[in-house]
């Protein structure tokens, strides 16, 4: 079982799904008989992230009785981007297809996408035509986050997409090398380069369960990828200090020309004072901030552990296998 070639994996990060696993399940299925086994044979890579229902349970059940689906259980949550990459280093396929679990990316896109990477494409995206039924609050947020990012970093990162994506196993070798703690796959799988292409498809509601990605963990992805792509903020921070140095410096000259020329009153109200120490205060604080998160970052990085734990591996017809960590 192995040594099995698979022309194609498709990779699931899971995360308490169990509601919506046996409608992903019969859409697998359906999918690899109707539409992907001409490709030849399809590996189902499902990652328990730490679930905290029946997730792994049904896991389990599924890769027990289907042939070449594997069950990857990791040590606790470890979040939906470290989830992606381990089952990206467990995948064996020619071609990995990563996906979400709530099956608002249909499994018959894919063979757009294996299309398009016949025709020499090593990142084949799942653009959106449209994003559904979303608030248009997440709409406008996640398009001026795309915007800011873009300028940020310098990489060039596809409208609409998320972690719908083919990649060729050249690809995941080069993923493979990126061993950063706080990872931010949209943004690394561009800057990594290759030819690159997307297929349009209609995104579907949810089938069932509720999204794991409120607007908090919205807000830590989208900080986590402007750090982890770009330096330029604390570049930003330094020449915001310049600006507010030479408003400081201004307004001194101000306060002498005042008194010297026309005679003013040297003596600050209270609201000036005030108003000064407030927003200053308040500007370095911010500023001491964003330096923080960098050398939080650092500080991650430096102590070189692994970026998930594997705690069990379930394949068609065995007993759950012990994985070593994966790094």
């Amino acid at each position: 079982m192995a040594s099995r070639h698979y022309p194609l994996s498709i990779v699931i990060p899971i995360f308490n799904e169990e509601p919506a696993l046996p409608a992903l399940f019969r859409e697998l299925e359906q999918a690899c008989a109707m539409f992907l086994q001409p490709f030849g044979p399809v590996e189902i890579v499902l990652v328990n992230d730490g679930s905290k229902d029946r997730s792994w349970e049904l896991i389990a059940a599924q890769c027990g009785r289907q042939t070449d689906w594997v069950g990857v259980n990791l040590s606790r949550n470890f979040g939906h981007q470290l989830a992606l990459a381990a089952g990206l280093e467990t995948a064996r396929g020619d071609a990995v297809v990563s996906m979400d679990a709530d099956l608002q990316d249909p499994p018959a896109v894919i063979v757009d996408m294996l299309a398009a990477h016949r025709q020499g494409y090593d990142v084949v995206y799942g653009t959106r035509k449209d994003r559904g039924q979303e608030p248009f609050t997440k709409r406008i947020t996640a398009r001026a986050f795309y915007f800011l990012i873009e300028k940020l970093s310098g990489v060039a990162i596809p409208r609409n997409t998320g972690d719908f994506r083919l990649l060729s196993r050249r690809t995941l070798t080069e993923l493979a090398r990126l061993h950063e703690a706080h990872r931010f796959l949209r943004g690394l799988v561009p800057w990594i380069g290759f030819p690159q292409t997307q297929v349009y498809y209609d995104r579907a509601d949810r089938v069932a369960g509720e999204t794991h990605y409120p607007f908090r963990k919205m807000l830590r992805l989208a900080f986590d990828g402007i750090a982890s792509l770009s330096t330029k903020p604390l570049r930003l921070a330094y020449i915001f200090s310049l600006l507010l140095f030479a408003v400081f410096v201004g307004y001194i000259f101000y306060v002498l020309y005042d008194h010297f020329v026309r005679g003013g009153d040297l003596v600050p109200g209270w609201t000036s004072i005030m108003s000064a120490v407030t927003i200053f205060g308040t500007i370095q604080l911010l500023l001491l901030g964003v330096f923080g998160e960098y050398i939080g970052r650092i500080y991650e990085q430096a102590k070189n552990r692994p970026l998930y734990i594997i705690q069990e591996i379930k394949r068609t017809g065995g007993d759950p296998a012990p994985a070593a960590p994966k790094s």
